[in-house]
């Protein structure tokens, strides 16, 4: 695969949209598929050719990236009516797609399983950053599936993740991925939580986080996230409140499954929850302090 090569986006909100900013900046054709009219037009403006089905984008694009919202739109993309699948037919040169999205970890591999004879090779790829790191190449990659696929995939992967980690088949780029992401949300939890204790202490929010920065207590999310919490505005979202809803419902599922109890999880869900019955779901997912901010001691 070489530089002018066409790729296919399917689902080009605001992960989708970094990877075609990506791709176009390394010398891709882009084909950018979305059911959202606005979404479609956006991503014209970056440079790619707008998609409203994913058969015709399939039909042009050898290898295509799939950053749609869960798991079950996954499986649609690759092996629904309309999907990928179907409109190679099995026949002519196999699609790569690579998944992008945070997904079920079994259920992908199941739906990666179900695609090998229908002439597609699934690689998953979850992505760790917010889509603003991932548009600055800061995106890091963990890599399940076929290691000769991902080396067929490299000069994609190269665009849109220069750093990555294999992790081994499918699935467990996804579990990988659902580990991390507690760890970070726990991170955004922690500094919601200090923000809003010295806000009721009479501390001025903004400055306090200056202080924090300094401090042992210091983290990347504090960089990435902390100015929006300081100053409660949420509603230009790097990764959404209902991404990371669906995200740790996903965990707490896993966790069941294993036996492990993940108590601070399911206290980070709760709070996810009243920012959802709040209205807050589109709202970048800083807005947790404001879910922190409605606790009240008894």
């Amino acid at each position: 695969m070489e530089r002018g090569s066409k790729v296919g986006v399917v689902g080009v909100g605001l992960l989708g949209s970094a990877c075609v900013q990506r791709l176009i900046g390394s010398g891709f054709e882009v084909t950018a598929c979305d059911v959202d009219p606005a979404k479609r037009a956006a991503a014209a403006q970056l440079g790619a050719k707008p998609a409203a089905m994913v058969a015709e984008t399939a039909k042009t694009c050898a290898t295509l990236v799939v950053a749609v919202f869960n798991t079950d739109q996954v499986e649609d993309v690759v092996l629904g009516e309309g999907g990928i699948a179907e409109a190679t037919g099995g026949a002519g040169e196999p699609r790569t797609v690579i998944c992008m999205s945070t997904c079920d970890p079994d259920h992908l591999a199941a739906v990666a399983a179900r695609s090998e004879g229908r002439g597609v090779r699934l690689l998953e790829v979850p992505l760790s950053g917010t889509s603003r790191q991932v548009a600055q190449g800061d995106g890091v990659g963990l890599v399940g599936g076929d290691r000769a696929v991902m080396e067929r995939a490299a000069p994609v992967l190269d665009a849109i993740c220069p750093r990555r980690y294999y992790i081994g088949a499918v699935g467990n780029g996804s579990r990988a991925k659902l580990a991390v992401n507690l760890i970070l949300g726990l991170n955004r939890a922690a500094m919601a939580e200090g923000l809003a204790f010295a806000a009721r202490l009479g501390l001025d929010p903004v400055a306090f986080l200056e202080v924090a920065k300094g401090s042992a207590a210091y983290s990347q999310v504090m960089e990435v996230k902390g100015a929006m919490m300081a100053r409660r505005e949420f509603t230009q979202p790097l990764s959404r409140v209902d991404q990371s809803l669906k995200d740790f419902r996903l965990m707490l599922a896993q966790a069941r499954a294993a036996g492990q109890a993940l108590p601070f999880a399911a206290l980070y869900a709760e709070l996810l929850e009243d920012c959802m019955r709040q209205g807050e779901g589109e709202w970048d997912n800083a807005a947790i302090i404001e879910a922190m901010l409605r606790r009240r001691a008894l």
